[in-house]
């Protein structure tokens, strides 16, 4: 299908599962290109299907726009995208290890401090007491 016999973009939000206000904002940002139109309407084609569940997918696992934009380029590429890819890809891994640890991390603390709220151990209430120091409780 080519953009002049498109789709608009209500069926392009259905086919994706993305928001067609996100659509709107990924077009802003340039992470579509801007869509043909037929009057007032915007018309998709496959190629903005594909490229929509590609940035939905991304964001999915949790790169950022910029990374995206960064995939994006090198899926349009030729030869050495593949080590590209896989150094933003071990880049976005770290990142995601470093945020699971801080997740354990918080999970620890808000364990303990329900668990303090439990045992009723602390006058007041320990979550509080957590949260206003900025520490793990002792």
């Amino acid at each position: 299908m080519d953009r002049r016999n498109g789709i608009a973009i209500g069926e392009l939000s259905r086919r994706t599962g993305c928001n067609i206000e996100t659509i709107r904002y990924y077009e802003r940002i340039g992470l579509l290109p801007a869509p043909a139109r037929r009057g007032r309407y915007r018309l998709f084609g496959a190629e903005d299907v594909a490229r929509l569940a590609f940035v939905r997918r991304a964001r999915e696992l949790g790169f950022t726009l910029d990374e995206v934009r960064a995939l994006l380029v090198l899926a349009a590429g030729g030869e050495g995208v593949c080590a590209e890819a896989r150094d933003l890809a071990a880049a976005h891994l770290a990142d995601v290890r470093a945020r699971i640890a801080d997740l354990r991390a918080m999970e620890g603390v808000l364990a303990e401090a329900v668990r303090r709220c439990d045992a009723g151990e602390a006058p007041g209430c320990p979550l509080i007491g957590t949260l206003s120091a900025g520490t793990s409780p002792a």
